[in-house]
């Protein structure tokens, strides 16, 4: 079995802790690459094109980092099918003039297990967390069953997702570490319930509720664009990459968030909608 070559990202994006600086953030999700025929409106090749366009714009845009929400990949038939799958996404991927970051999502540990994914975009940790112009960004990791077993070697229904409770500890923790504006990024949605939902969503929500740090979380997974604001808090779900033939369809945004004014502004581009969202939202 060949090894998957690192994308060796940074993992830390630099700038002054105590600023009040805004941040730009590109942010794209569930591109689900695979070399694997059209299934439905998944058009799996495509997704190479599709990242190409994404990355010729953020580079234009020149923002402090790029996170994909999950689902970089699809499923490969074997473990070595996959590594291709993510070897093809790190060509594309290298391309970027920022840090990035990839937030574990299903797909991208349905054949790999947690360790060979990250092992493959060059991070350490499935959940994390890193402070920029004093902004703090949450990443967190929703691929684990109800159980409490990590996602990997197909060992999981895709309904069956949670946060379990020695990451919710340690969420607490990340935010008891001083006041700052918080973004939180993860893959399945925590604004709902049922089968795109976490388990333990409205136990996080009270956890980033009560730190009263939280102002937005942005999540992947159910390939639409949505917007809920539970109490004071923006959820944002953005829609998928995979969905319809490339060039026409295609799906990611330029996010602005300015601490001084509090407003998330978003750019998207395709069928990723805009947004601008004040606190009083």
């Amino acid at each position: 079995m060949s090894g998957v070559t690192s994308l060796a990202f940074a993992t830390h994006i630099q700038g002054d802790e105590h600023s009040t600086k805004p941040i730009r953030i590109g942010l794209i999700t569930d591109i689900h690459y695979a070399d694997l025929d059209t299934a439905g409106s998944r058009h799996y090749r495509d997704s190479v094109t599709k990242v190409r366009e994404a990355v010729r714009i953020f580079n234009e845009a020149e923002p402090d980092i790029v996170i994909c929400l999950g689902d970089l990949i699809d499923a490969g038939a074997t473990v070595e099918k996959e590594y291709a799958h993510l070897e093809a996404m790190a060509r594309e991927f290298k391309e970027l003039n920022a840090p990035t970051r990839f937030v574990l999502g299903n797909h991208c540990v349905y054949t790999l297990t947690k360790q060979e994914f990250l092992k493959g975009v060059g991070q350490d940790r499935s959940y994390d967390a890193l402070t920029h112009n004093g902004i703090r960004l949450v990443f967190l990791d929703a691929c684990f069953t109800k159980a409490g077993e990590d996602y990997g070697r197909k060992n999981y229904n895709w309904t069956d997702t949670e946060i379990p409770e020695k990451e919710r500890n340690w969420l607490k923790s990340v935010l008891s570490e001083g006041q700052r504006p918080t973004l939180v990024f993860v893959h399945q949605r925590l604004d709902v319930e049922g089968s795109y939902g976490v388990h333990s969503a409205k136990e996080v929500r009270g956890i980033l509720e009560d730190s009263k740090q939280v102002v937005a979380v942005f999540q992947g997974h159910n390939h639409v664009n949505d917007h809920k604001t539970i109490n004071g808090i923006h959820y944002l779900t953005m829609n998928a990459v995979i969905e319809g033939p490339a060039p026409a369809n295609n799906s990611f945004a330029v996010l602005d968030y300015s601490p001084a004014d509090q407003h998330i502004r978003i750019e998207g581009h395709h069928h990723q909608k805009n947004y601008t969202l004040s606190p009083e939202a």
